[in-house]
């Protein structure tokens, strides 16, 4: 049982470090500078993708806003948002992304993740996570997209929550790929 552990978690960081070259690789193609505000990933978007060589290039950052304050005081994500939708919702991770790339302004994308990853979790929610992206036209080569802003939700198959982690950074670089890839 350990051994097979140890497997499963050898080949989720080898699938983490092929998607963070990846996003490396679609970043540099395009000329792309990116930034991040991360909740329930703790950061580990930005770490997975700093372990990969060149990537200063086209990273500017992370904010990790775990607390819904931080997300106020950080991000400028309103609270009455916060109230209204919760800070698992759509209308927030979208302020995040907003907040982070208006305070970063060489970044030419932003990409929020927030999500309940348990165990505490409202049954609803329970391993629920958005993924929103926003863009600013202009990228230094001239060939980055016009402005444009979404979210997903995305349902996580992990049960554990260190699993879940992992599995949400998976889905944030996914989804950052794609966004090339359209």
């Amino acid at each position: 049982m350990r051994a097979d552990l140890t497997d499963q978690s050898i080949q989720a960081q080898g699938q983490l470090r092929r998607l963070a070259q990846s996003v490396a690789d679609a970043l540099a193609a395009n000329d792309c500078l990116v930034c991040f505000a991360e909740s329930c990933t703790a950061g580990l978007v930005s770490a997975t993708l700093a372990a990969t060589p060149g990537i200063s290039r086209f990273l500017c950052g992370s904010a990790v806003t775990y607390r819904e304050q931080t997300k106020q005081v950080w991000l400028g994500v309103a609270e009455g948002d916060m109230c209204q939708y919760s800070a698992v919702s759509e209308v927030v991770t979208i302020a995040m992304a907003r907040g982070v790339l208006a305070r970063t302004p060489e970044a030419h994308l932003a990409v929020a993740v927030t999500g309940h990853l348990g165990p505490d979790a409202p049954p609803k929610l329970d391993g629920t996570i958005y993924v929103a992206w926003l863009t600013r036209a202009g990228g230094r080569g001239g060939n980055v997209f016009g402005p444009n802003q979404g979210c997903a939700q995305v349902r996580l198959a992990s049960a554990a929550r260190s699993d879940r982690q992992r599995e949400a950074t998976a889905k944030v670089l996914e989804a950052t790929l794609r966004l090339f890839r359209q």
